[in-house]
């Protein structure tokens, strides 16, 4: 498809564009960017009053395949990531089987490929079934694809174990995606230890189970000299830790999620379990540090975390109920929210969500160049809507923003050079699932 986005204010951080051009797309890369191209044979998407920018990138994503296909599938998360924007996912390891060989890595881009919706890439496990107990075949995982390492849903205990990884994740350029939780102070917790778990008569998780293993990886980080992404930081005493080790030039990076900048533990009077998650919704000061967090640098990514589950599953009473909640299809009205807020500028915001996912990562993506394969988002800044949960692309509906209005949202999606979305229109491309 040969496509031609007329009228746009065009945004690349990494090219250090802010303007108002035209874009040229043909036979699936950008052919041109100027002003006033004037074209008649291809067709024309109109984006008066829209924001291009890089193909939105979501590098924390569970997508349940292999395993729970009933309560995600790849397809039916591509459908939600182009829903959400998003042109380019990074899948976790923690399905069942776990993403632990060269097969299971191979069968994430047979399927991706298959489908040809998004781009998907796979990360693997760091120790084999997720035991903690043997490393994984690096150099294997790598060969056949994988971006990343991590056992994100536990924490590898055993810290000369993690080391070991470091340092094979160092020779083949990899990096380690850290999931902190002491589990022997979070065991039996539910949600933020504090006022309101009193209040609630819930037990609680002291933001200590999520500080303590920050604190620990950064010195293993400093160690070995090897690249740790520390995942998901909800509170304020991680942020503290994450801004001095950068300081001290530690080869670290971080992430943060939507909720956590936007909801707390106060948002759980009324026992939502679609808001139960892990780490859990921190207090309105942790909230005020995440930001902070993201405006300095120190918080260098906005992922979603999105972890579908079953309506059944979160119909229990909420000590009960797993943890998580789906968000790649609100990640980009939620976090349009720090721009309103003048938290951040839109362009720090792209940063957030496409060029520092693609540097981190080492992906040839999160820029509008000439010659290259073209992933773009284009953005409705002005689009107020109200998240519903029949709206939803994803097989799971638990959100915990139902109900609420968000500002922003995907007008438009072009993976790989094809308009998988136009006005959130995707009726085009859903007939490629099963």
């Amino acid at each position: 498809m040969n496509l031609l986005i007329k009228n746009a204010r065009v945004i690349d951080p990494q090219r250090k564009i802010d303007e108002k051009l035209d874009i040229l797309i043909e036979n699936s890369r950008i052919k041109k960017i100027a002003k006033g191209i004037k074209i008649s044979k291809h067709k024309t998407v109109d984006a008066k009053d829209k924001i291009v920018v890089p193909g939105l990138i979501d590098m924390h994503v569970h997508l349940r395949e292999p395993g729970r296909e009933d309560e995600e599938t790849i397809y039916t998360g591509s459908l939600a990531a182009i829903n959400g924007g998003f042109t380019t996912v990074v899948c976790m390891a923690n399905t069942n089987p776990p993403l632990d060989t060269e097969q299971d890595i191979d069968f994430i881009y047979s399927e991706s490929k298959r489908l040809n919706l998004i781009d998907i890439f796979p990360v693997a496990a760091v120790t084999k079934g997720l035991r903690q107990e043997e490393l994984t075949e690096v150099a294997k995982l790598k060969k056949a694809g994988a971006v990343a390492l991590s056992d994100d849903g536990y924490t590898i205990k055993d810290s000369n174990l993690l080391r070991h990884a470091l340092e094979y994740a160092k020779m083949y350029n990899l990096i380690i995606i850290s999931h902190c939780e002491e589990p022997n102070l979070s065991r039996g917790g539910v949600m933020n230890e504090g006022y309101m778990s009193t209040l609630l008569g819930l037990k609680g998780i002291p933001c200590a189970s999520e500080s303590i293993i920050v604190a620990r990886d950064i010195e293993l980080a400093r160690l070995t000299n090897t690249h740790i992404h520390f995942a998901h930081i909800s509170c304020k005493e991680s942020v503290d830790l994450l801004r001095r080790a950068k300081e001290d030039g530690v080869n670290i990076t971080a992430e943060t999620c939507p909720h956590y900048f936007t909801l707390s533990d106060e948002d759980l009077k009324n026992y939502n379990t679609n808001l139960k998650m892990y780490p859990p919704l921190r207090t309105k000061k942790d909230i005020q540090a995440i930001k902070e967090g993201l405006a300095d640098g120190t918080i260098d990514v906005i992922t979603t975390d999105h972890a579908p589950h079953l309506e059944s599953e979160k119909d229990l009473e909420f000590d009960n109920a797993p943890f998580g909640m789906i968000g790649i299809e609100t990640s980009l009205g939620a976090s349009y929210r720090l721009v309103e807020d003048k938290v951040l500028s839109i362009k720090e915001l792209v940063e957030k969500m496409s060029v520092n996912p693609a540097r981190i990562l080492d992906l040839n993506k999160g820029k509008l160049k000439e010659g290259e394969l073209a992933d773009i988002t284009i953005i409705d800044p002005d689009k107020d809507w109200v998240v519903k949960k029949e709206d939803f692309e994803s097989k799971s509906k638990n959100s915990g923003f139902i109900g609420m209005k968000l500002g922003a949202k995907a007008h438009s999606v072009i993976s790989s050079g094809r308009l998988v979305m136009e006005n959130g229109n995707r009726a085009l491309i859903k007939t490629k699932g099963r």
